[in-house]
């Protein structure tokens, strides 16, 4: 029996290292680590339901720890992001970062 690539490895790697750089956008980088980690989870299933006919799970697997990490490191961000907002105030890092564009 001939064995098959399954498909979207590229794109899980793509999605889930675009996700790293847009952390730095307040966490934006969740949705293509998310998006990335979900389409993984679902070419793992189609793997697990028929192991003979793929041969390229383990770039899947790959992908998917690569998304999984990218997505805590987003989550991370975000909650940061949001936990100086709430503590600080919107205004005042506005404020700061008016002064750091200013002093550059």
């Amino acid at each position: 029996m001939e064995t098959q690539k399954l498909q979207y490895a590229t794109l899980i790697y793509i999605l889930a290292i675009l996700g790293l750089p847009l952390c730095c956008c307040a966490g934006l980088g969740i949705l293509p680590a998310a998006i990335a980690f979900f389409i993984a989870r679902s070419e793992l299933k189609k793997y697990a339901q028929n192991p003979d006919a793929y041969d390229n799970q383990d770039s899947i697997y790959t992908g998917k720890i690569i998304a999984l990490v990218v997505l805590i490191i987003n989550v991370l961000y975000l909650s940061y992001t949001i936990y100086q907002i709430y503590n600080i105030g919107w205004d005042v890092l506005m404020e700061h970062s008016r002064e750091l564009m200013e002093n550059q």
